[in-house]
């Protein structure tokens, strides 16, 4: 009877501590069965940019599946954005990258240039896109600040004032 009990307990204990072996820790990720494409970022904002330039950028991204991951195409929003991408097989845990070129000639006001990624990845097609303001040739670039009136000089002898910002003339009168 002792030797019943003390065999099912030593059971008891192998299987416990062969259970928790088997516990994964919280941060721990689980590979996906399949190619699996991750972008650093998604989105890329450029800000305000005069029409005519050509805006680019850079999207890093790693493969973080199990099997190689193959981009087959970029679609694209318009013409006017191009896109490079790396063509051959990246391994699981290497990386590539996606360069999209926005030509901003004939566009005009807030833009969002959204590029779809298709790939072999199990998460299906993913997106990245360039944001931002395309402004016309001679527009400021940026707004003068709030408070523009609060740096004239008072002490200005003709009440006229001249004041020079971010390579923009702002003419301001004096108020007497």
């Amino acid at each position: 009877m002792k030797n019943v009990l003390f065999l099912a307990l030593s059971l008891s204990v192998m299987g416990l501590s062969a259970q928790a072996q088997s516990v994964k820790p919280a941060n721990a990720q689980a590979k996906v069965a399949g190619a699996q494409i991750q972008f650093e970022e998604s989105k890329f904002e450029f800000g305000a940019v005069k029409t005519g330039a050509v805006v680019d950028h850079t999207f890093k991204f790693k493969n973080v599946g199990t099997q190689p991951l193959v981009i087959s195409n970029i679609g694209v929003t318009c013409g006017c954005t191009t896109p490079e991408w790396t063509r051959e097989p990246i391994m699981p845990g290497k990386s590539g990258t996606v360069v999209a070129k926005f030509n901003t000639a004939g566009k005009y006001g807030m833009q969002n240039k959204v590029l779809t990624v298709e790939s072999n990845s199990v998460g299906g097609n993913a997106m990245v896109a360039l944001v931002g303001e395309v402004k016309e040739e001679g527009a400021a670039m940026q707004a003068p600040p709030a408070n523009a009136e609060s740096m004239v000089d008072q002490s200005a002898p003709d009440g006229k004032q001249k004041l020079k910002m971010d390579d923009n003339k702002i003419k301001a009168k004096k108020k007497s």
